[in-house]
């Protein structure tokens, strides 16, 4: 009778077990590539970098307070989930306190993912468009339309002016 009981009981553990699918790091995030204008990658050096973007209510949010250092060649950002136009301000100082401030609009198409009911929501997009001021920043190309799940190659290549 105890090897029917536990026969019955493994049986229903092994049925009530369920394998989600659902990805590890569901995370979507936006790739930032820092480049000299000619290509190379660029670090912040002794330089520190500020990021902030424009919520939906209209107010301000801090998305990177004080990157710096010489291995800081790349950053990753959030990306709204229904706004068809990002709008992110970067602030660049260096130990002169001279100050380099430029503003990049990211146009993209927004659609939501579903993996299963179980996991958590998420949206993929679809960069269309990139524009930004030139203060620090030469150039900003969209180097990978599809942001997704996958933030191996980047999606963003900001090609900054020579700043010494």
């Amino acid at each position: 009778m105890r090897k029917i009981i536990l026969g019955i009981l493994t049986i229903a553990a092994l049925v009530g077990c369920s394998s989600l699918d659902c990805p590890v790091g569901n995370i979507v995030q936006c790739y930032y590539s820092l480049q000299k204008s000619d290509g190379t990658p660029d670090t912040l050096g002794i330089d520190t970098l500020w990021v902030w973007s424009t919520r939906v209510d209209g107010k301000d949010t801090l998305l990177i307070n004080s990157l710096c250092g010489i291995k800081a060649t790349k950053f990753y950002l959030p990306m709204s989930h229904t706004l068809p136009m990002d709008l992110i301000c970067l602030q660049l100082k260096d130990t002169l306190d001279t100050e380099w401030n430029d503003t990049i609009r990211l146009y993209k198409e927004n659609s939501s993912h579903f993996e299963s009911v179980d996991c958590q929501a998420s949206y993929f997009h679809k960069l269309t468009k990139i524009s930004s001021t030139h203060s620090i920043i030469d150039s900003a190309i969209i180097n990978k339309q599809d942001v997704t799940y996958d933030a191996s190659t980047p999606h963003i290549l900001l090609r900054l002016k020579a700043r010494r």
